[in-house]
């Protein structure tokens, strides 16, 4: 791994990351009907920084290494699309529009996993629990945006 480089990635996840304390759930998400294995406010921030430690790893170990350019154009994407959903879904309260940018998402992540894994091995394992996480959240977007449908494109 490049320790020069882990910085810079770790601040480019956390720039990210920072859309969600943007435009965070408030009391609108809170009136929205949800499923019961919702986890609590509290383990989106937790899992959201351990993850971001792990994705800025992998990153790091790859993007030295030759033939990484498709695996670090497939992170660049998938940490736009990252920090474009919660604006969308909180900010513009948008939530199919949200499951749309989220399924973008899920298949960029998994483009950037896949690459990784052909460039390094430790790298692409790194990438595995933020592709279970987005599918998890996936699903729980979905099921929100199923359970309330005269407020999935409110805004």
């Amino acid at each position: 791994m490049d320790w020069t480089l882990f910085p810079i990635f770790l601040a480019t996840c956390l720039a990210a990351g920072s859309t969600g304390a943007f435009f965070g759930p408030g009391d609108w998400y809170r009136t929205l009907n949800k499923p019961r294995w919702t986890p609590p406010d509290w383990v989106f921030p937790t899992v959201w920084t351990a993850l971001y430690l792990l994705i800025s790893a992998a990153a790091a170990r790859a993007a030295p290494l030759e033939g990484s350019q498709y695996a670090m154009a497939f992170f660049a994407l998938q940490m736009m699309l990252n920090a474009l959903w919660s604006p969308v879904f909180f900010g513009l309260k948008r939530i199919g529009t949200a499951m749309a940018v989220l399924v973008c998402l899920w298949i960029a992540v998994a483009a950037t996993l896949a690459s990784l894994w052909m460039v390094d091995r430790i790298a692409g394992a790194l990438f595995v629990p933020y592709l279970v996480w987005v599918t998890l959240a996936g699903a729980l977007n979905y099921s929100v945006w199923r359970r309330n449908p005269d407020t999935a494109e409110a805004g």
